[in-house]
């Protein structure tokens, strides 16, 4: 008897990066009004990806790992602090500016990279320190936190589990209100 393998948290993780390098490739190629609602496309995706992520997957990788291998998520905490910071900025200074192409650019670069960095090194040693019915769970959990999150960068309200669950459903509910209010 074959036995189905049921999508886990690294799976989805997984096919969220490859829609944000899809997403990547469409708003550099898209001009005018496209562009724009491409690049909100991207920068819900990341922030909802990322604020989960920190809620629960970099948490559950920390305790996994076991002290001398922090390292392995604090790293991946800064470059999405970094990440943050970068997008908010681009956010900010809009698809029209002459700068923005080549930001975005760097951007991607740097989020593919941190993505890399991810399925190499905390992604293996989620799946080798966690129980398959546990990171089954964690993908349903995953997919909930995402639809609590913010919708929009926040750089100054922090990377961490608690940041995200203090700040997060606040600054959720007022990015969804923008997001309403720029689409009407």
């Amino acid at each position: 008897m074959t036995q189905v393998h049921q999508r886990d948290v690294v799976d989805v993780l997984l096919a969220q990066h490859e829609e944000i390098k899809a997403l990547f490739s469409r708003v550099a190629a898209a001009q005018g009004d496209r562009k724009r609602e491409q690049f909100y496309d991207l920068v819900r995706l990341l922030a909802v990806h990322e604020s989960a992520e920190e809620q629960l997957v970099h948490p559950a990788a920390r305790k996994a790992i076991g002290e001398g291998n922090e390292r392995i998520v604090d790293e991946r905490l800064h470059e999405e602090a970094e990440a943050k910071r970068t997008l908010s900025d681009l956010y900010d200074l809009g698809v029209d500016h002459p700068e923005f192409n080549d930001r975005l650019t760097l951007l991607a670069e740097n989020v593919v990279a941190h993505a890399t960095n991810e399925e190499r090194e905390e992604f293996p040693l989620l799946r080798s320190h966690v129980g398959p019915e546990r990171l089954q769970r964690m993908a349903s959990v995953f997919e909930a936190a995402e639809q609590a999150a913010p919708t929009r960068p926040h750089p100054s309200a922090g990377e961490s589990a608690t940041a995200n669950i203090v700040f997060g459903p606040p600054l959720a509910l007022f990015d969804k209100v923008r997001d309403a209010l720029r689409k009407s």
